[in-house]
């Protein structure tokens, strides 16, 4: 067994599932949307994989000529093959910290193609608690202001995220790296609204039930070692605010990206809530943000 395997075999499920926004519009300042499984957990494993390999396989025209994009869960070790291009290189899409190309750099130091690109049917959420933001000292739990970033679909919502290439032996860090999240397959746009012809991994908002029972295998001390020893009881909640060395960081990666991008960020991001965008944050209750300086040992990481 391969370094991935292993990896992806401790962390992922065995069965994929295929989804699609709901059919109505959804309000940008509305609740969470749900997410419509096609593909039944009691069908027969191989007409399983058929299904996914055929979904991904026809997953850029499926969405481009859909009025409701489509995401594929990549849940095994095949899923992210099956994205993987000729030389052994995955598609990442960055959308909070690795809007950065110096901060996705310190994470892949080999990535290749750093590029701006627009992603349909998504919009971004401060909803769930980061153990990063702990480790580094920079959590506030008092004020909960503890969330970092995650996507979720939202039709009508458009986002301008980055997309860059890494190897094939970067995913199981990758992986690790960003644990609490449900790995996704979709396809970006360029710019100019041409559909990218790979797929790319994005990470999207995941469950407490879900990373419980299939991250930490139902086991109470792994999800201790992730969270618990934080007094972390919930990952995934409406009710706390951005770490707000994270929430500068990610607005000034966005600037740096150009206008469009620094426009979209702000009012394109939402509290969990779902209805205060960034920008109106910063205006309000999280005026003074910008002007703060990192810590001298996280500046590197935290500056844009």
């Amino acid at each position: 067994m391969t370094a991935l395997s292993l990896s992806l075999s401790l962390t992922l499920t065995s069965l994929p599932s295929f989804y699609a926004l709901p059919s109505t519009t959804c309000k940008s300042r509305a609740s969470p949307p749900g997410i419509t499984a096609y593909l039944s957990l009691s069908r027969r494993p191989e007409l399983l994989r058929q299904d996914r390999r055929r979904s991904i396989e026809a997953m850029s025209r499926d969405i481009s000529g859909s009025d409701s994009p489509k995401a594929i869960e990549l849940v095994d070790e095949s899923d992210f093959e099956k994205l993987l291009s000729s030389d052994n290189r995955i598609s990442i899409t960055g959308f909070g910290s690795l809007l950065s190309e110096r901060s996705a750099r310190s994470t892949f130091p080999d990535l290749e193609n750093f590029r701006t690109a627009k992603l349909e049917g998504f919009r971004r959420v401060f909803a769930h608690s980061a153990p990063i933001f702990f480790e580094r000292g920079i959590a506030n739990p008092e004020t909960k202001e503890i969330s970092s970033l995650s996507v979720e679909p939202c039709e009508g919502e458009s986002l301008v995220v980055s997309v860059f290439e890494i190897n094939r032996t970067e995913i199981p860090a990758f992986i690790q790296r960003e644990l609490e999240f449900r790995f996704l397959a979709v396809v970006p746009e360029t710019m100019e609204g041409k559909p990218f012809t790979n797929s790319a991994v994005l990470c999207g908002r995941y469950s407490d039930e879900d990373f419980f029972r299939i991250r930490c295998k139902g086991n109470k001390e792994t999800y201790f070692h992730h969270y618990g020893r934080f007094n972390i009881d919930k990952i995934w909640r409406d009710d706390i605010l951005p770490c707000r060395l994270y929430l500068r960081h990610c607005v000034l990666a966005a600037k740096n990206l150009g206008d469009e991008a620094y426009n979209n960020f702000l009012d394109h991001t939402f509290l969990g809530d779902r209805r205060t965008t960034i920008r109106e944050y910063l205006s309000s209750r999280g005026s003074g943000i910008m002007e703060e300086e990192p810590p001298e040992a996280l500046k590197s990481r935290y500056g844009g």
